[in-house]
């Protein structure tokens, strides 16, 4: 890889075209491929834009879901390509892209130094040989995509269910795959058994006689021991994970999968200590899979392992890649600071210019009923307190890609469409319940809130393709490591700091990574007492029990560490004896 960061998934919207914007210059970047809809019309905007012929697909054609995804990563592809071709036939110009594909590199990359070198020759034709020599180096950044494994709805033609391969997942899987990408698709949100088996039936993710692969496959996880599960589960079936992917449960934009009190750094110590097992574990496995079908495979397939939630400093980033021994960092909300490389709206943009801590909190928006990271002045949230104020709660549903419950009919709908709340609040009416007890559970119901057109609709409003009568509230979801980067800054400002060439922080009192995450995962299990104090059983008090227990753990852990943490700041590391000593009170006082 060119860098030692990537730019992960943000929402639908943030990073659906961040691959046009910055692969020439060797940034990966992931897009999510639920929304097809969003997907269609960010591809007309861009066949306008470059002047492309535009063909639609539209939704009474066989397969158009899988057919848009894969025309949409074409299009992709190609705009990239032609970047590249552009860029290599550039000068080493002050303003050039090829002067700022050099200057973004970090300083380990073995171009780097014949950079500087080529900068400060005088000699002609030496300084010639050297530009030649490092367009040789030029190469995009990876193209991969996302997917919710679990965001499968069926789906239906003529009131028929249609086969299992329809599903939204798998139509979204195999427009991938269908593609000529040479890239990955990551799985995020736990594992999906049928789409796993779909995902081995698909040639494209098969080894070629090198043990190479067109499509790769990487694991978004939080921990080791789901890690180890589901690699198992895919090498069983022949599938390959060329990546795992350690996020943050709580430290994370968008959905947050807590653990059950396991902490980061704890997490990322087994991932190092095991990993070199892991990996012949899972080719004794995958080996004998492949076997079976005839095929004999001796050359073992390398894994990359990449951390990411809540990094936000140079500092931060080289000490998890050295200690850790991991391959790369995922940076993801402070890049929606970076109008470069991400797609967000000006008034939304605005309003996170102007944020405060309190403004960056863990909801119960999601209609999945998973923990959200939301943004309390987004337009999305008050569009739903003010449907709330009228007496119409809840949003029309209109995408339906995440209908799910079945409380009311066998037909599934969404919890936070307007059908379901009404139906709720009827159902809490009836029932002789106190204010106190009405208020909670109407707050829990109403909480809820359409990310399916809230996370499309800054790319709408951004590009002017906003539709007649379509909602223009965005919702967004960053985590909370946001409340530090308090501007916009361009694409340089941001790798330069990451790298450590300058910082863009304006504050030095931010606690380090792995310590916020310890008062995240604090106030976790202090606000799920709270909601259960009035509903306590014996599953309940030995879940808390346990969390507890793993937190202390954790903070055990983080005090043998600090021992380790040579490359850390002196103000920083004076401040976490004293912090986890807080952290240890708190902890403490969560009582049942």
């Amino acid at each position: 890889m060119t860098h030692t960061f990537h730019i992960p998934v943000l929402g639908l919207a943030f990073s659906i075209d961040s691959a046009i914007k910055v692969a020439r210059y060797g940034i990966s970047t992931v897009m999510s491929i639920v929304d097809d809809e969003l997907i269609e019309r960010i591809r007309a905007y861009y066949c306008k834009l470059n002047q492309l012929a535009y063909n639609p697909i539209y939704k009474h054609e066989e397969d158009y879901r899988a057919s848009r995804i894969t025309a949409y990563l074409e299009l992709v592809k190609t705009l990239v390509e032609q970047q590249m071709e552009t860029l290599k036939q550039q000068t080493f110009t002050k303003d050039s892209d090829l002067t700022k594909y050099f200057q973004l590199l970090p300083e380990s990359h073995p171009a780097r130094p014949i950079y500087h070198a080529m900068e400060i020759e005088t000699n002609t034709s030496i300084k010639r040989q050297l530009q030649e020599l490092l367009v040789g180096y030029v190469n995009p950044g990876e193209i991969d995509v996302n997917i919710m494994s679990k965001v499968d709805k069926l789906n239906f033609r003529n009131n028929t269910a249609l086969d299992q391969k329809y599903s939204d997942a798998s139509a979204a899987l195999r427009g991938f795959a269908n593609s000529s990408l040479h890239s990955a698709v990551i799985l995020s949100a736990g594992m999906n058994p049928h789409l796993y088996a779909y995902l081995a039936e698909l040639p494209a993710f098969f080894p070629k006689a090198d043990s190479t692969f067109d499509k790769k496959v990487v694991l978004k996880v939080s921990d080791f021991r789901s890690s180890l599960i589901q690699a198992k589960y895919l090498a069983k079936k022949g599938v390959w994970v060329s990546e795992f992917r350690v996020e943050s449960g709580l430290n994370c934009g968008g959905h947050a999968f807590a653990t059950d009190g396991f902490l980061l750094g704890p997490i990322l110590e087994e991932f190092k200590e095991k990993k070199e097992n892991l990996k012949i574990e899972l080719f004794t496995i995958y080996q004998d899979y492949w076997a079976s079908q005839g095929v004999l495979l001796t050359v073992l397939p390398p894994i990359r392992y990449t951390v990411q939630g809540g990094v936000g400093t140079a500092m931060e980033h080289r000490f998890l890649l050295d200690y850790y021994e991991f391959d790369a960092v995922g940076w993801g909300s402070p890049f929606l600071m970076v109008p470069e490389a991400t797609t967000v709206d000006n008034e939304t943009l605005k309003a996170l210019e102007e944020a405060e801590k309190s403004d960056f909190y863990c909801s119960g928006a999601s209609p999945l009923g998973v923990p959200f990271n939301n943004f309390r002045p987004s337009s999305a949230e008050k569009l739903r307190l003010e449907r709330i104020k009228k007496g119409r709660p809840g949003s029309p549903c209109k995408k339906e890609y995440l209908i799910a419950n079945r409380e009311f009919g066998e037909k599934p709908i969404c919890t936070a469409s307007r059908a379901y709340q009404h139906q709720k609040i009827q159902e809490l009416q009836a029932q002789e319940l106190t204010v106190e007890e009405y208020n909670r559970s109407f707050d829990t119901i109403t909480e809820k809130t359409c990310l399916c057109e809230g996370l499309a609709a800054p790319a709408y409003l951004k590009y002017g393709i906003q539709q007649n009568k379509e909602q223009a509230a965005v919702s967004i979801c960053p985590g909370p490591n946001l409340v530090w980067f308090k501007r916009q800054y361009s694409l340089k400002q941001m790798v330069d700091h990451i790298y450590g060439r300058g910082s863009i922080l304006e504050h030095s009192d931010r606690p380090f990574v792995l310590i916020n995450e310890l008062d995240l995962y604090i106030d976790h299990i202090q606000k799920y007492v709270e909601d259960n104090k009035d509903f306590l059983n014996d599953k309940k008090i030995k879940y808390i029990t346990k969390f507890k227990a793993q937190l202390q753990l954790g903070i055990d852990y983080y005090h043998n560490l600090q021992n380790k943490l040579l490359c850390i700041p002196k103000n920083t590391l004076e401040a976490i004896p004293l912090q986890l000593e807080l952290a240890m009170i708190r902890l403490n006082n969560v009582r049942i």
